[in-house]
C-alpha cells in the first residue's frame, strides 16, 4: 500500500459478494448454453461515474458493457454518488441486495472530507428478480463506531454458523491512540438492522486496510473453506474454515511482481466450469483498470499466475471497484432483457421544433433546444402489454414517463400493475404527420401524450392544434 494519502487519490474500495457455481468434469467451457457472469461496478469521478453500473461476460474473461455503457441505477440518497458495491444473492436465491459506499467525491465532498468527516453511512438497493430494484436507502454502520469517520467499502457474505450475513467495511477511527483505517463487522439477516459493530481485522502499527473480500471455496481445494484477499500494503491472502473465526496468513502476490504499490480492489470469480478462479486486481498505479490473476487453489500464493497479453477484454467503461455474481440461466435471461443496449433517444415536438422533452426535478416538459441526460430517454418495451413502449430516463434509471391524475412525471417504477399501466403507451402514426409519431395512453387509450403551456399531459385530442401537440419525433 502506498502512503495514505496517496492511496487515497485512487480510494482502494473493493467489495464485492461471490457465489460460487458448480465446477464441471471438462476443463473447456461448456456449451453456449451455459449462463455468464454479472459484474456491479462504478466507472469513475463525479455525480454520473460514481453510481452504479452492470457489465456482462460469458466467460468471465471478457466483458460487455450492459444498458448502453450507462449507469443502471442511481442513488438520490446520502452523497448522491456510491462506490463499491456489493451483489449479495441471498442462500435460497429469491432476494438479492446491492450495498455500496455513500461516497461522491467532486460532488461537494474532498478526500479530506472522505477521510475524516464522511458518511457513516451505507446505501442499500433489494431486490427479488435482479431487475427491479428498490428506492436506495441509507444505513448507519459506522455511527456507533467511537471515533468513527467514513464507512467504506462494503461487503457481505452469508454464514452458515450463525444463519445470517456478516457485514463488513473499512471505517476511519482511533484506537489506542492509532488513527487508520481498519475492517469492521455487524450480524444483518435484511441488511435493515445490524448488531453492534465489532472489528474485525486490524493491521499491526500504523498499516491501513480498506481492501478486503471473502471467497467460499469448495471442500477438496486447499486446506480452508474461506480464503481473504486484502490489500494493505500487499495483496496478503488468509485462510479460516469460519468466517468469524482465527485467519492465517497465507502470503501475499509479491512473487509475482504484484504489491500495494501497483494493484488494489481484490475481486474474486470462479469460473463455473472448472476448479480455476481469477482474482481481479485493479492497477491504479499505471491507471490500466482490473486484470486477471488466476489460480486453481486460491489459499496457495504460489499457485497465482498473471494474465497472457490480449487474454482479456473488460469492455467499452473503466470497471472501479465491485463485485461478480455467477448468474443462473433464469437470472442471464432477466438481466439481458432489462438492461439491453437500447440506445438513447430524444423526443422533438412536432409544432414547436426547436423543443423536446425533458424532465426537470421530475416534472415533464418540453423545453428549446435541450441535448443533455434530462432529455434523452430509452425507449423499452412497454411495462405492459405487447407492442407498446414505455421511457426510460438515462441519467435516472429506473425511472419512467408516467401519468397521474393526466399530468406527467418522472417516477420511479414501484413494480406495481398501476404503475406498468401508466408508464406504458402505443407508438402510432403522428396524429399530424404520419411520418412523426404519437403515443396512445395504455391505460386510457382514448388519451394521447400532449403538450400544453409546454408542460406534458394526457389529453383526448379533438382538435387540430392538439393533434400538433401530440405529434413527436423520436430523434437520436
Amino acid at each position: 500500500m502506498r502512503a495514505l494519502l496517496s492511496r487515497l487519490s485512487a480510494i482502494s474500495l473493493a467489495a464485492c459478494l461471490l457465489f460460487t457455481g458448480q465446477a464441471l468434469t471438462t476443463p473447456d467451457r461448456a456449451a453456449a448454453a451455459d449462463p455468464g457472469y454479472l459484474m456491479t461496478h462504478f466507472v469513475g469521478e463525479g455525480s454520473t461515474g460514481q453510481q452504479i453500473y452492470f457489465s456482462h461476460s460469458t466467460d468471465g474473461l471478457n466483458w460487455s458493457d450492459l444498458n448502453g455503457g450507462g449507469m443502471t441505477l442511481r442513488s438520490t440518497v446520502g452523497t448522491r454518488g456510491v462506490r463499491d458495491p456489493a451483489l449479495v444473492r441471498a442462500p435460497g436465491g429469491d432476494k438479492y441486495w446491492i450495498i455500496a459506499t455513500d461516497l461522491c467525491i467532486g460532488c461537494g465532498q474532498s478526500w479530506d472530507d472522505s477521510v475524516n468527516n464522511a458518511s457513516r453511512n451505507l446505501v442499500v438497493w433489494e431486490s427479488t428478480d435482479l431487475v427491479t430494484w428498490s428506492q436506495p436507502r441509507l444505513l448507519n454502520v459506522a455511527g456507533a463506531i467511537p471515533d468513527g469517520r467514513n464507512a467504506w467499502a462494503p461487503e457481505a457474505i452469508w454464514n452458515p454458523e450463525t444463519n445470517d450475513y456478516v457485514l463488513y467495511w473499512a471505517t476511519n477511527a482511533t484506537r489506542g491512540g492509532v488513527l487508520k483505517h481498519r475492517i469492521y463487522y455487524a450480524r444483518t439477516t435484511d441488511f435493515r438492522t445490524i448488531t453492534t459493530p465489532q472489528l474485525y481485522i486490524d493491521r499491526p502499527g500504523t498499516q491501513n486496510i480498506i481492501d478486503t473480500q471473502i471467497v467460499e471455496v469448495p471442500s477438496g481445494v486447499g486446506d480452508f473453506r474461506y480464503v481473504r484477499a486484502s490489500g494493505d500494503g500487499q495483496i496478503t491472502l488468509e485462510g479460516s474454515n469460519s468466517i468469524l473465526g482465527t485467519w492465517t496468513n497465507l502470503g501475499n502476490l509479491s512473487g509475482i511482481g504484484l504489491t500495494g504499490s501497483q494493484v488494489e480492489g481484490p475481486m474474486w470469480m470462479k469460473f463455473r466450469d472448472r476448479n480455476e478462479w481469477t482474482l481481479y486486481l485493479d492497477q491504479y498505479a499505471s491507471g490500466r483498470g482490473y486484470m486477471p490473476v488466476t489460480t486453481t487453489n486460491p489459499s496457495a500464493a504460489g499457485t497465482y499466475r498473471l494474465p497472457a497479453s490480449g487474454s482479456y477484454n473488460l469492455g467499452g467503461t473503466k470497471k472501479r471497484h465491485g463485485a461478480i455474481l455467477n448468474l443462473t440461466a433464469a437470472e442471464e435471461s432477466r438481466v439481458l432483457s432489462r438492461w439491453a443496449n437500447t440506445p438513447a433517444k430524444r423526443l422533438q415536438s412536432f409544432n414547436f421544433q426547436d423543443r423536446y422533452v425533458r424532465h426537470a426535478n421530475f416534472d415533464v416538459r418540453i423545453d428549446q433546444n435541450v441535448t443533455g441526460p434530462d432529455a434523452q430517454f430509452r425507449l423499452r418495451p412497454g411495462l405492459a402489454g405487447s407492442g407498446t413502449v414505455s421511457f426510460e430516463s438515462v441519467n435516472f434509471p429506473g425511472h419512467f414517463l408516467r401519468h397521474s391524475n393526466y399530468d406527467f412525471q418522472l417516477a420511479y417504477n414501484d413494480g406495481t400493475t398501476r404503475f406498468a399501466a401508466d408508464a406504458t403507451f402505443r407508438q402510432v402514426a403522428g396524429l399530424a404527420d404520419p411520418t412523426w409519431s404519437s403515443f396512445q395512453s395504455y391505460s386510457h387509450p382514448d388519451r394521447y401524450i400532449r403538450h400544453y403551456a409546454y408542460e406534458l399531459r394526457l389529453d383526448p385530442i379533438t382538435t387540430t392544434t392538439a393533434r400538433s401537440d401530440a405529434t413527436f419525433r423520436v430523434t437520436n
